[in-house]
């Protein structure tokens, strides 16, 4: 919505709502948590269409994805293992913790077997791997959010 003024009164032009503003359903914000600027570019650009993802935030530590966590509560956290500061994991068990309610898809490059069991076992609800999985992401996420 614009509110302009114009020569003593208020014109109240109103825009067409996109068609993922609102829809009488509970807001569904994403966080991606990886620090590779690109990885996190092309994820966001691959879930910018999908419906019912009311908006995408993203980071690259643990400490930041600790704050935003607590700001935008997601539905969906996409997480990678590898952090800066902390494990992946560690940053895993946090959200089970304290958000059981989201969902947390791993989307890393440590695909094997060890790595999956651990965060599956710790909690993840879905495993993928970065080298071979990567493009099944935006499917995956539109089947979780609707």
């Amino acid at each position: 919505m614009n509110i302009h003024y114009c020569t003593g009164h208020f014109t109240l032009y109103v825009k067409e709502a996109p068609a993922n503003t609102y829809t009488g359903k509970p807001a569904k914000p994403l966080l991606i948590v990886d620090d590779s600027p690109l990885i996190v570019k092309k994820i966001s650009e691959w879930l910018e269409e999908v419906e019912g993802i009311t908006s995408i935030e993203s980071c690259g530590t643990y400490a930041r994805a600790v704050d935003l966590l607590a700001v935008c509560k997601p539905a969906v956290v996409l997480l990678d293992v590898n952090l800066p500061d902390k494990s992946g994991i560690v940053l895993l068990k946090h959200i089970k913790a304290l958000y059981p309610g989201t969902t947390v898809i791993m989307v890393t490059n440590q695909g094997d077997d060890f790595y999956k069991n651990l965060c599956l076992e710790s909690g993840a609800h879905y495993f993928l791997d970065k080298s071979n999985d990567f493009e099944k992401l935006p499917a995956l996420v539109a089947s979780i959010i609707q």
